[in-house]
């Protein structure tokens, strides 16, 4: 008897062992290289961890507090230069952190863990017939990651997402939980908005909504001269102008940085429900997808992309469609997968009214440099005041460039040599640039894009003064100030 007793003892300690082996392995994975969508940057973080549950992420940073680990903070991973993973950290993946918490239609407020994404709060309030405020034109990004990058969109009667924040709740490098808004923790509330993950876990956010509409279509072509006049005279006034996009021609001369098309999504006058109305999935992407990748290898091609594209969008004029189908734009024509190459993003904000001259200047460096640029497209957003890392001081133009390079270390070194150039050209016109992409720019040019970059990294240390929430970005720029 007392043999089977010490038998049962053994067993029990070791069924308790395995289990607890077995649930800790559940979260982590061993070792593992991570890229982000520019895979520029292959880094071997030291596991990967997933949660449902805010007490388990609580007891994490807990523990990394009292270990010394360093955290990252990872969504859909479209940053492209590192800002949601860092060597040997635990990278905190928090896709499966994404239920809706809490839904007012009547306030038009809705509450939801980090994780989730624009389709799923797009499908959770399409049957009220509300709809998001603000986004980036496609649905696929984390909320999370969306704030911490600060992202805008087309629609231009609201600015970037900060101003559709209402509130957040953050778990901070010392594992307490706290409210973030305009009115508690104010100054957390500038931070973290455009933040990139180093001031703590965004655990859920309460957004604003809009009501669903229905737009019509506006397109014109124009040169790119016309643009600023056009747009302070036609759109910027007409508050039935809701949304608003344009492209500015890469294809060879003579329409090179000089030919545009403008689409407006014009209230409709007589408005119906839309409630019933489907919401739109990807359409037939071959032929995008062919012209794309043509484009990316020959002069020919850029010219044959952009005739078809401008001819496709000047036949949409007069097209109805929902506010909630607008942002919801294709985007799987645009995947790219090759051994040797890559396509990486940047993104350069101007004052409106030094769009013509800032084009001509860009012209100039392009005719002699030799950059594979696929594609720009601008939006418009408003002069933000509320993030401390704000790019857009003024209201602005976005010009938001998709480039393909070689992966190599020579490929990245010549986009580099560019793109200084860029980003030199934009800050003499009293513009900037957008953070989340490869770390080309100097700690100089940042400081003269971002003025308060040293103050936004010595608080970060404030809130975080062991350093904990770790990523490339902060590593690149922030670590020696």
């Amino acid at each position: 008897m007392k043999r089977n007793i010490i038998l049962a003892v053994f067993l029990l300690i070791f069924i308790v062992g395995w289990t607890a082996s077995f649930a800790a392995y559940k979260h982590r994975q061993e070792s593992k290289t991570v890229e982000d969508a520019a895979r520029l940057l292959p880094t071997k973080v030291k596991e990967i961890r997933r949660s449902t549950s805010q007490k388990e992420l609580q007891k994490w940073i807990k523990d990394a507090s009292e270990s010394g680990e360093k955290i990252s903070i990872a969504g859909m991973q479209h940053s492209q230069g590192g800002q949601t993973y860092f060597p040997d950290s635990i990278m905190l993946d928090m896709k499966t952190y994404n239920r809706v918490l809490n839904f007012q239609p009547d306030k038009k407020r809705i509450t939801v863990q980090s994780g989730a994404t624009w389709n799923d709060i797009q499908r959770y309030i399409h049957g009220n017939g509300l709809a998001v405020q603000v986004m980036q034109s496609q649905n696929i990004f984390t909320v999370g990651g969306s704030i911490s990058v600060n992202v805008h969109g087309r629609d231009i009667r609201y600015g970037s997402l900060i101003d559709t924040v209402e509130s957040l709740r953050l778990l901070k490098a010392d594992g307490t939980i706290i409210n973030v808004s305009r009115k508690q923790n104010h100054e957390l509330f500038e931070l973290v908005n455009g933040g990139y993950g180093l001031f703590g876990v965004i655990l859920d956010v309460t957004l604003k909504l809009a009501q669903d509409e229905w737009y019509e279509n506006e397109v014109i072509a124009m040169d790119y001269s016309e643009y600023t006049d056009y747009f302070k005279r036609k759109v910027k006034h007409d508050p039935n102008i809701r949304m608003h996009m344009a492209r500015l021609s890469i294809a060879p001369d003579p329409s090179f940085f000089k030919e545009m098309y403008v689409t407006n999504y014009r209230l409709l006058q007589n408005q119906k429900s839309t409630k019933n109305e489907p919401l739109r999935n990807d359409g037939n992407v071959v032929l995008p997808k062919v012209l794309l990748g043509t484009s990316r290898y020959s002069s020919w091609g850029k010219e044959l992309l952009w005739k078809t594209q401008k001819n496709y969008f000047l036949k949409q004029n007069g097209k109805v469609e929902t506010r909630n189908n607008v942002m919801r734009s294709d985007s799987e024509f645009m995947e790219y997968d090759s051994q040797n190459r890559t396509e990486i993003l940047q993104e350069y904000f101007v004052p409106v009214d030094e769009f013509s001259s800032y084009v001509d200047d860009l012209k100039a460096v392009l005719t002699k440099e030799d950059l594979n640029v696929l594609n720009i497209t601008i939006r418009y957003v408003d002069q933000d005041q509320q993030a401390m890392m704000t790019y857009a001081k003024k209201d602005m133009f976005a010009l938001v460039w998709l480039i393909n390079q070689e992966k190599s270390k020579k490929g990245t070194a010549d986009t580099k040599r560019v793109v200084r150039k860029l980003i030199n050209i934009t800050l003499d016109h009293g513009g900037s640039y957008y953070l989340p992409y490869y770390p080309f720019a100097s700690q100089s040019q940042l400081e003269r894009a971002y003025p308060r970059t040293q103050e936004f990294f010595a608080l970060k240390r404030k809130y975080d003064p062991s350093e904990m929430f770790m990523n490339y970005f902060y590593k690149e720029y922030g670590d020696d100030l």
